[in-house]
């Protein structure tokens, strides 16, 4: 039975994680209060890997399946503190809600689990089947799925449950995410004498039309395919008085399920071969964005920005279980997808693990002023997470 004591228990331990600072890069001091919740609830052991992810297991007293809580520790900064009218660190509570950085991106997620996780193996007494371990992830916000590969390597999870808010329905999928770079070369000359020269701006501006007008993929459940341009520049900047000679425009491009690497960006680089053909000046190429971050451990992590999609039927045996668990304890939850990128990204599109969405408060309050997490969803999510481990944990 899920008493006051339970919810004072995970309101308390959102609010410490809330008052630690934790942007991405600079973890170390969450991952410290982590330790110490995370033995303050009879968590079995405790270990960080070299990105400075953490994880807590808690042992069932007999072998089965292992199940990883999945919730990132980093958030995005706030860039002005002035326009909150809580302090986003001080985690205040003003009717029924907590307000603060993280409290739904994704502290409250991550509280819900360690409780729930914890309030699980309590009313078992350890007697299950299986292990539960919950992992604090750091470098999300900017690299979805990267800094999980440690712990899906360390951890090989029969099922991952992602806290991402999901208003507690349970999320079956979602489009992946790519960076796709794209550059145009051209010849210095005076603006006085643009004749003599080769704007590579102008060479974009052809480029960029024929991108536009690309036939995009579709899924029946997750919708098209995304191609957006998000950003241009072009050198020498400030360029008084000379055409330019580089243009780069980076495109965001939300991926449908399947989507590949080299099928992603074959169409744009067909239409820069059939330009070239076209205009004897034209000179251009596209590729990938690579990342590169380091984290507060001093490891470095680097990769291409493309993070696959991935989705699962409601058929599927752990979706039906999981879902079954839910309504049991009242919670009227409905099977959707993300309209974002998670690290299912890795779990899911890269490991073809068993992977869910299932997380308190509404998607579009991450990243706002005053961010808030309302102190229902965090007690449902709690009541979640307990039940979906004694579901698929089931002998």
């Amino acid at each position: 039975m899920f008493n006051d004591e339970k919810k004072e228990k995970v309101i308390k331990v959102c609010r410490e994680l809330v008052k630690v600072k934790s942007y991405s890069g600079c973890e170390s001091k969450i991952v410290n209060a982590l330790k110490q919740i995370f033995k303050e609830n009879n968590f079995d052991n405790i270990f960080v890997d070299n990105y400075g992810n953490i994880i807590g297991h808690i042992r069932g007293n007999k072998k089965g399946k292992k199940i990883l809580m999945d919730a990132h520790i980093d958030t995005v900064p706030v860039i002005d503190e002035a326009k909150w009218k809580h302090n986003p660190f001080s985690a205040d509570i003003e009717g029924e809600r907590i307000y603060g950085r993280g409290t739904s991106d994704m502290k409250g997620a991550l509280s819900a689990m360690i409780c729930g996780a914890s309030n699980f193996a309590q009313a078992t007494n350890k007697e299950f089947a299986g292990d539960i371990y919950v992992a604090g992830v750091v470098h999300e916000e900017c690299f979805e799925g990267v800094a999980s590969r440690k712990i899906s390597e360390r951890l090989n999870p029969d099922y991952v449950i992602i806290g991402e808010a999901s208003q507690c329905n349970l999320k079956i999928g979602q489009r992946g995410r790519a960076e796709i770079v794209v550059e145009t070369y051209g010849k210095p000359a005076h603006s006085a004498n643009p004749d003599e020269g080769i704007n590579a701006v102008y060479k974009m501006s052809k480029l960029i039309n024929e991108i536009k007008d690309m036939e995009m993929t579709h899924d029946e459940e997750l919708g098209g395919g995304i191609l957006e341009l998000v950003d241009i520049k072009s050198s020498p900047y400030p360029g008084a008085s000379v055409v330019p000679d580089y243009c780069k425009a980076t495109y965001d491009r939300r991926l449908l399920v399947g989507e590949t690497k080299s099928e992603v960006i074959e169409p744009i680089l067909n239409i820069i071969n059939k330009i070239k053909k076209e205009d004897k000046g034209f000179n251009a190429k596209a590729y990938y964005a690579k990342g590169e971050e380091r984290c507060y451990t001093g490891e470095i992590i680097s990769d291409e920005r493309f993070f696959p999609a991935w989705k699962f039927t409601s058929e599927e045996e752990f979706i039906e279980k999981s879902f079954k668990a839910l309504k049991d304890v009242g919670i009227d939850c409905e099977i959707t997808y993300y309209s974002f990128c998670t690290n299912g990204s890795h779990y899911a599109g890269e490991k073809g693990i068993k992977t869910i969405g299932f997380g308190p408060s509404a998607e579009n309050l991450a990243h706002t002023i005053d961010e808030y997490i309302e102190i229902e969803q965090l007690v449902k999510a709690t009541k979640g997470y307990e039940a979906m481990a004694k579901s698929l944990l089931e002998e």
